[in-house]
């Protein structure tokens, strides 16, 4: 298109980029979610560096966003993170961009989709698949604290999976900036369900939230729900604070030590919460057969690798949204000149873009994984952030605790067996599964985008 032709730069182009990027610049494929504040599409680059090729566009809306200065600051924090943070696994920004009304992100399309999307297909996880992602995502989260930075906000539906199967950490709205050493931070935010107890208790917290939220989805790997889930968000909390945490027998000695250290309510004796940081997980005997070097180089093959039929395809999403017809809303720009002030410097464009315009997709298409069972105990939602203003919506939640989740096999099992059969007499106590099949998330436990 004659929109998206080249201009000369200038001390008013952010981080000196070659292109005038604006909507036009891309079309419109699918959608990919949707939120509160805005939408993700799928889009292809039609003129200038990198033409032809697929992205994600997160297109946000100011007026939104404006209406609280937390929202404001957690919007240029993403943005800022997302332009300084260049890891194996964690999404690349690639362009970003604003019109009067709206803020656009460009990033790296990840065509293996939600790593819900794989836990909603499989129900559990073996120990060594779990194992596998949850090394790489200490790689990711390791490498945001050693820049100051802690998550917040780690959940399955926040973790994206590569062409090859590899994990990418997305949504970087709830991160804190500048949290070193004995620094600690405040703000209430996350989702509850893989909410440490400081957050919730707002006792101050720093980088050890991040370990207790990496415990809470190694259990939900494990056994098909968060450690601990209540009625309504009220309860669920009552539970992160006081409920013992229970796990079920079949799990190795190695994974029931790691959750134990993880889980635990004290942040300053939690695995992780030390100097070492990552690397103290990283020890644990859990991951013993982890390389960590070939790890971070990609060259340890996936336990998932998607089936794509073309750069476009869409098939690990949910076809909620992908069945959309993709519509940008008209612009409206509406802001005041002081409103617009808050996103000076928000535009910019990736060096990678210039270096590697014709990097192509590569397909290998493969045979789906035939661990694949239709009656999981999940159904997937587009993820959601809480405000802390928001208030619980009483909303009944079929969902039994902890103690009483099933572990037995049987004929009709919604989810491949662990790694050994549950064992023992006292088996009473798991008889029924934490997400009955077909449940939803309860709304009271969804946060907003």
């Amino acid at each position: 298109m004659d929109d998206c032709e080249k201009i000369e730069i200038s001390e008013d182009n952010v981080n000196q980029g070659k292109e005038n990027i604006r909507p036009e610049c891309f079309e419109l494929l699918r959608v990919l979610g949707k939120g509160g504040y805005g939408k993700v599409f799928q889009v292809r680059k039609v003129a200038g560096a990198a033409s032809g090729k697929i992205f994600a566009m997160k297109v946000l809306k100011k007026a939104m966003i404006v209406r609280n200065a937390k929202d404001t600051a957690h919007t240029k924090a993403e943005r800022n993170i997302l332009e300084e943070v260049k890891h194996p696994f964690i999404v690349d920004l690639i362009y970003a961009f604003q019109t009067g009304g709206k803020l656009y992100l460009i990033l790296e399309y990840l065509s293996g989709g939600e790593l819900f999307m794989q836990l909603e297909r499989e129900g559990i996880f073996m120990e060594d698949t779990a194992c596998f992602y949850l090394a790489e995502i200490s790689m990711a989260l390791g490498h945001l604290h050693q820049k100051g930075i802690i998550y917040r906000d780690l959940k399955p539906e926040n973790i994206m999976l590569n062409n090859q199967g590899h994990v990418k950490l997305t949504d970087f709205g709830l991160c804190k900036e500048s949290i070193h050493g004995g620094t600690v931070t405040h703000t209430f935010c996350g989702t509850i369900e893989y909410m440490a107890p400081e957050i919730l208790m707002r006792s101050g917290h720093n980088r050890a939230v991040d370990w207790w939220s990496l415990g809470a989805l190694m259990y939900d790997m494990l056994t098909g729900a968060p450690p601990f889930t209540g009625e309504n968000r009220k309860k669920t909390i009552d539970k992160i604070l006081k409920c013992k945490l229970n796990l079920p027998p079949y799990l190795t000695q190695e994974a029931r030590d790691l959750l134990k250290r993880l889980l635990k309510r004290n942040a300053s004796s939690r695995l992780g919460a030390g100097a070492g940081d990552a690397t103290e997980v990283q020890a644990h005997p859990f991951f013993r057969h982890i390389n960590w070097e070939e790890l971070l180089a990609r060259k340890v093959e996936a336990p998932f690798k998607p089936f794509l039929q073309s750069a476009e395809d869409v098939s690990q999403f949910d076809s909620k949204f992908t069945s959309q017809t993709p519509v940008d809303s008209p612009d409206d720009s509406t802001l005041s000149e002081s409103a617009n002030q808050a996103f000076l410097g928000f535009t910019y464009v990736a060096p990678s873009v210039l270096e590697n315009v014709k990097e192509k997709f590569s397909f290998e298409p493969k045979i789906r994984s035939p661990r694949r069972f239709l009656g999981s105990p999940r159904t997937p939602v587009s993820p959601l952030k809480f405000s802390a203003g928001d208030s619980p919506q009483e909303q009944v939640m079929y969902v039994s605790t902890p103690e009483q989740m099933d572990v037995q096999a049987s004929s009709e099992a919604s989810a491949p067996l662990p790694i050994r059969q549950p064992t023992g007499s006292n088996l009473s106590q798991f008889k029924q599964q934490a997400y009955p099949v077909m449940a939803k998330r309860p709304e009271h436990l969804r946060m907003n985008l």
